[in-house]
């Protein structure tokens, strides 16, 4: 007979699992107790991810089946939904942080403080945490540079790869250090810690340039184009990752496929040997035990954004290059070009 509760002490806290032999992953007979389980051994890392960031909740209730959808709606209807207001009935000791979207509304989001929170929050099905990359005590400046290498149509994990040693050297040249890691999918993301001085649009300006400057090393192999279309075969750096209410996976969130397959981070001897089915809810608290937090170094350093702000202000200047699309759901920016797909444009 299935268990209908169970309770767990999470440091100071007793948590309440509800269900705890629900199957969450089927293909594997993964259940809810096996998804907090693995979030508790790999609790330093999490916790380092998420520590006082205002957090999007990606909650799968109903566990990864077969034709389940994820909604995006703000009604949350679907099978799987994104959590951005704290979920009615939380417990007093899961805090909040106050951020406010590009429409200018308002929102009281999770923002995780100690490691009961990430248990809680699994017991409600969340398998993927989305932080910002803000703190608490100043959510409207970045904290965190985070590049996005996204494989299109036609190339894979193993081409963001062979970019990822230039985006390294990129960042080397003006005086920083990345921390790679897998999306847990296709795609190779980076983080770069900043000092928290420059806004969201600054912040983004910045990774256009970036981008703009690996494309022109790289031109057979990546793309900043926003276009679809115009992408090709080549690795899109989605420079609107760091657009305001933009998130992604955090390190050693669980992602929602049959593998179970977790965003891992890595160091970058390792890049070119490993594949993004190598990490998952079984095999990552033994590689954690192994090496730590391998991100552990993204919060104890702080970048200065100047030089690469510089670049910015230079391709302005010398090759008229300025802003770049925003996506479809934000309201239209100074500055920011006609929001019109090129093929469309030329019809018209």
């Amino acid at each position: 007979m299935a268990t209908p509760y169970e309770e767990i002490e999470v440091g100071d806290r007793t948590v309440r699992l509800t269900n705890p032999d629900k199957i969450y992953f089927p293909e594997r007979g993964f259940t809810k107790r096996d998804v907090v389980r693995y979030f508790l051994s790999v609790g330093e890392g999490i916790l380092g991810a998420l520590r006082e960031r205002p957090t999007t909740l990606e909650r799968w209730p109903g566990g990864v089946f077969e034709g389940a959808k994820l909604s995006t709606r703000a009604d949350n209807r679907g099978d799987a939904f994104y959590q951005k207001r704290i979920p009615k009935g939380a417990p007093e000791w899961v805090e909040t942080a106050r951020i406010a979207f590009p429409s200018g509304r308002f929102a009281d989001e999770v923002c995780p403080t100690e490691l009961a929170v990430v248990a809680w929050a699994a017991n409600l099905g969340t398998l993927t945490f989305h932080p910002w990359p803000v703190r608490r005590a100043d959510v409207d400046h970045p904290d965190q540079i985070r590049i996005d290498l996204d494989p299109q149509p036609g190339t894979d994990f193993t081409h963001a790869v062979a970019v990822a040693p230039q985006v390294r050297e990129l960042l080397h040249e003006l005086g920083m250090e990345g921390w790679p890691k897998t999306s847990g999918g296709r795609g190779l993301h980076v983080y770069v810690p900043i000092q928290p001085r420059w806004t969201f649009t600054e912040v983004r300006r910045a990774v256009i340039a970036l981008g703009r400057e690996l494309e022109r090393r790289m031109p057979d192999h990546v793309t900043i184009s926003w276009w679809k279309e115009e992408r090709g075969e080549k690795v899109f750096v989605d420079y609107n990752q760091m657009a305001r209410d933009r998130t992604i996976a955090s390190a050693y969130s669980l992602r929602a496929n049959p593998r179970a397959t977790v965003s891992a981070p890595l160091r970058w001897d390792e890049l070119t040997e490993v594949r993004p089915e190598d990490f998952d809810l079984e095999t990552m608290p033994k590689r954690f035990a192994e090496v730590g937090d391998l991100h552990a170094g993204v919060s104890e350093e702080a970048y200065d954004l100047t030089p690469l702000l510089e670049w910015a202000d230079r391709d302005a200047r010398d090759h008229d290059l300025g802003d770049l699309p925003y996506p479809p759901d934000y309201p239209k920016m100074p500055g920011e070009p006609m929001r019109v797909q090129p093929s469309r444009a030329k019809k018209a």
